[in-house]
């Protein structure tokens, strides 16, 4: 979700100032972040696109020593997205262990890299924003 769907740092931009210098090495252990942070403008759209010809499911890693990490990305969703996605959200560390055809992410690490299908490197000079994403997919 981060960095594919969500705009991590309009939620860091929101945090106090309290809150940013007690967690300025690792903002994203910061109580609340995840839930104050936007949609990457045109997300939503290219995945309700894609979502009429693939089975979507929402993949995401949360920081272990941020609890609330965890119900606030699945609150994110059910404020910003459509009611389909609510019960499709999987949050694990391992992407690796999870099957599908293709997975849209922005980072290499928590097995990205080794996912069975196609990883589509979100972010990269291939895939630098969603509409490099649709022309892919044909959406």
């Amino acid at each position: 979700m981060d960095g594919v769907l969500v705009d991590f740092n309009t939620g860091i931009n929101r945090l106090s100032s309290e809150i940013l210098e007690k967690y300025s090495s690792h903002p994203e252990d910061a109580p609340g972040v995840f839930a104050l942070m936007d949609p990457i403008p045109g997300a939503l759209e290219a995945l309700d696109r894609l979502r009429k010809k693939y089975d979507i499911y929402l993949l995401s890693t949360a920081p272990w020593d941020n609890l609330s990490a965890w119900s606030d990305k699945v609150n994110w969703v059910k404020i910003h997205m459509d009611p389909y996605y609510e019960k499709r959200v999987i949050l694990c560390h391992n992407k690796s262990l999870l099957k599908g055809n293709f997975l849209i992410d922005d980072r290499s690490g928590h097995g990205a890299e080794h996912f069975e299908g196609e990883w589509i490197h979100f972010g990269s000079s291939e895939f630098p924003d969603w509409n490099t994403v649709l022309k892919h997919f044909n959406a």
